[in-house]
């Protein structure tokens, strides 16, 4: 018994490891990067946000620190965002956007930044465009 128990195991780990690899596979042939398993998507927190003020960062080129206001639930947060070339001070200030709210703060240029913005990104990164609510939303909303 101990032999065919030992078998089985084999031809379970092999065949798991056959699945992970054509998922590897069908993911690189897609242009996907990894796979989430939805209890990890569930785990992201994403909300709108109003952008209250934009400022420039000393010696930063790339780089807006902007106070947002996140709704009653989460208030004011700061995050510090690479779009200064793709975006004026004028242009972002009272915009709508959608931040990753509970992604481990992190220090910018002396700054925590504590989320990121959502964006699209172009493959040559040639072209940024901020993802914003389509219609008006109360700031603070999820999105799933």
């Amino acid at each position: 018994m101990g032999d065919r128990d030992n078998k089985e195991n084999k031809e379970n780990k092999k065949n798991k490891e056959n699945e992970e690899k054509k998922e590897s596979k069908e993911s690189k042939e897609n242009n996907i990067e990894g796979i989430v398993e939805f209890n990890e998507w569930q785990v992201i927190d994403l909300r709108v946000a109003q952008i209250k003020k934009v400022e420039d960062i000393s010696g930063a080129d790339k780089l807006y620190k902007l106070t947002l206001d996140v709704g009653e639930e989460i208030g004011e947060r700061v995050i510090c965002a690479g779009i200064k070339q793709y975006y004026s001070k004028e242009e972002l200030e009272d915009k709508k956007i959608v931040v990753f709210v509970n992604l481990k703060p992190r220090l910018m240029r002396g700054i925590e930044s504590q989320g990121m913005l959502l964006a699209a990104v172009s493959g040559d990164h040639s072209e940024v465009v901020l993802v914003c609510p389509e219609k008006s939303i109360k700031n603070g909303c999820k999105i799933s």
